[in-house]
């Protein structure tokens, strides 16, 4: 775990677990979580790049580690419930996929915001040959990502699916050779971090709408966050006019400027937009 990007805008997450392929095991999701909570309260990071191996992003939950599992420990201690942090952190993600990503590798690069894939990266939901179902929003995401036809197959099947194919179908959204993923996935992480972080935050939760609500509802979320950028602030010291009763030195004085504003001003003026975040 580290910050990398211009001024450390970019936290970086590599799952490190070489001897089984980078399984998901709770030991490794838990430091995940930290990792997360950790960034998401970090006021330089803007943006999160979740990666693994040139081998393996993940090969899938670790299968030692729920083979003995039953009902009842599944059902009554919310088995994987806590991968849901992943989808549920505020700033924006990016899975950098190379190798495989298979069962729960593919869910967690699914839970992601945009993915990112190294061109011989392996994408697949293997369940089903192991007598069992994705159960970590599998069958929901990979769904909406690349229609019921293709993710039936994958997951009846437990067939794979090559990076490139996983471009045309929709669920990658670029694809690069293996030594340039993370260049590139960091390079796309610091153009978001760029961005007013808070507006980044308003957007994502806007698109995530599109997946989670009717067409009515996301329009009418889309159109409250829209309105909600006109009313970002930002607070300053300018110096302002004389003190008590009109003698003394000029007071500095709090002045606000928000983010949209900023953006928009910035643009008519042909200049960079210098966001404050806040």
């Amino acid at each position: 775990v580290q910050k990398v990007g211009a001024g450390g805008s970019v936290g970086l997450v590599r799952l490190q677990r070489p001897e089984a392929l980078n399984a998901l095991c709770e030991g490794l999701m838990a430091e995940m979580r930290r990792a997360l909570d950790t960034f998401e309260a970090d006021g330089q990071v803007g943006a999160i790049v979740i990666t693994g191996s040139e081998k393996a992003f993940a090969a899938g939950a670790d299968i030692k580690e729920m083979q003995n599992k039953t009902f009842q420990e599944c059902y009554g201690g919310g088995f994987l419930a806590g991968w849901d942090c992943i989808a549920t952190i505020r700033k924006p993600t990016i899975a950098a996929v190379n190798g495989f990503a298979l069962g729960g590798g593919c869910e967690l690069a699914m839970m992601c915001d945009i993915i990112y894939a190294g061109e011989k990266a392996q994408f697949g939901q293997p369940e089903i040959l192991l007598g069992t179902i994705p159960g970590a929003g599998g069958t929901q995401r990979l769904t909406r990502a690349v229609g019921k036809s293709l993710a039936m197959e994958m997951v009846l099947t437990g067939e794979r699916i090559s990076a490139a194919e996983a471009k045309a179908a929709g669920l990658v959204s670029k694809v690069f050779p293996t030594d340039k993923l993370l260049d590139a996935a960091i390079g796309c992480a610091e153009k978001i971090a760029a961005n007013s972080k808070l507006v980044a935050a308003m957007a994502k939760e806007s698109v995530n709408a599109a997946f989670e609500t009717t067409l009515t509802e996301g329009n009418r979320t889309e159109k409250r966050l829209f309105y909600a950028t006109f009313a970002t602030v930002s607070t300053g010291l300018a110096v302002g006019a004389q003190g008590e009763w009109g003698c003394g030195p000029p007071q500095p004085i709090l002045c606000y400027q928000n983010d949209r504003k900023e953006g928009m001003t910035a643009f008519v003026e042909k200049r960079k937009a210098n966001f404050t975040d806040s």
